[in-house]
């Protein structure tokens, strides 16, 4: 297995490099990235999400467990920040930046991961993660920023509209209700879902790589230190313990494991910026933990496989 995971983690972080080598270069054009972004995020991972929960057998897994894991992960990281927050002396708009970077999972590294490792049953088992994990970290970083962040005069109601029309909660909705009701997906449909999916990760991982921003890396480090530390060592060593405890499977806790300790999303930089947060600290965070996370997921992914005796 430890092969298996240096290999899917060598895709994985492969395709981020190249991305931000073909930015950086610019072999393409600038604006194919932002086509990229959104191909991806509004078609592409909805597609996946829809056909992966709508086939998954759900009345047969252990929801309640896996619930209960990954919303105990993001609750105790946020308070870990809270309780960190006197020596780290941030402003508000700073907090919510590392608060975000402490909780938030990048989809596309643990989808491909998961993938990479599982085939299909972790790319199953990544969805329900992010049914989980979507709505609950977006409604907490809203709170946040509301809470902490700069008043941007934005009107937060209309924020929320936004947020139920989010593509990740709907098409993460529909996979459920799908699988869960008697109807099912139609196989021609599921066949197109499938085959639009398959550009999700790809994409999705290049576009990561081509965000990667290192100009203001030494701004507060203290608050970058402690965010990425809870974020890529901390959580997944938690949930990977909690996991044991349950007796859960092997690969139900890998997953899991896997979508505490990625390092956090691209989306905490568009909020940070919609809301009021401090966006260029949410841009180091973001780099940084990107490419510690070239260290870190080996060791926490690969030590849980290790003790459970996957």
């Amino acid at each position: 297995m430890a092969g298996a995971l240096a290999s899917a983690l060598a895709a994985v972080f492969g395709l981020i490099a190249l991305g931000h080598v073909l930015r950086r270069q610019e072999v393409v054009p600038p604006l194919f990235w932002d086509g990229a972004e959104r191909l991806t995020y509004y078609f592409a991972l909805p597609a996946l999400l829809v056909v992966r929960l709508a086939e998954a057998p759900l009345r047969e897994m252990p929801l309640l467990p896996v619930v209960a894991i990954l919303a105990g992960g993001v609750a105790v990281a946020g308070a870990l920040l809270l309780l960190a927050r006197p020596l780290l002396e941030p402003d508000g708009p700073g907090f919510t930046s590392a608060l975000q970077g402490t909780f938030r999972p990048n989809t596309y590294v643990g989808l491909a991961t998961a993938a990479a490792l599982f085939g299909t049953e972790g790319v199953t088992l990544a969805a329900i993660s992010l049914a989980v994990l979507v709505p609950l970290v977006n409604l907490l970083a809203v709170a946040a920023l509301i809470r902490y962040g700069r008043r941007t005069g934005r009107q937060t109601p209309g924020f929320w509209a936004s947020l139920a029309r989010n593509p990740l909660v709907l098409a993460c909705l529909l996979g459920v209700a799908l699988s869960l009701l008697p109807v099912g997906l139609p196989a021609p449909l599921a066949a197109f879902l499938d085959a639009l999916g398959q550009a999700a990760l790809p994409l999705g991982l290049m576009a990561v790589g081509a965000g990667l921003y290192w100009g203001q890396i030494g701004r507060h480090p203290r608050l970058l230190i402690a965010s990425s530390a809870i974020k890529l060592l901390l959580l997944p060593v938690g949930v990977g313990a909690v996991a044991l405890a349950a007796g859960l499977d092997t690969i139900t806790g890998a997953v899991l494991v896997l979508f505490a300790g990625v390092p956090a999303s691209a989306s905490c930089y568009i909020l940070a910026r919609q809301l009021g947060g401090d966006a260029p600290l949410m841009a180091s965070i973001l780099t940084v933990q990107t490419v510690a996370a070239v260290a870190t997921l080996p060791l926490v992914v690969g030590g849980f496989l290790a003790i459970s005796g996957g």
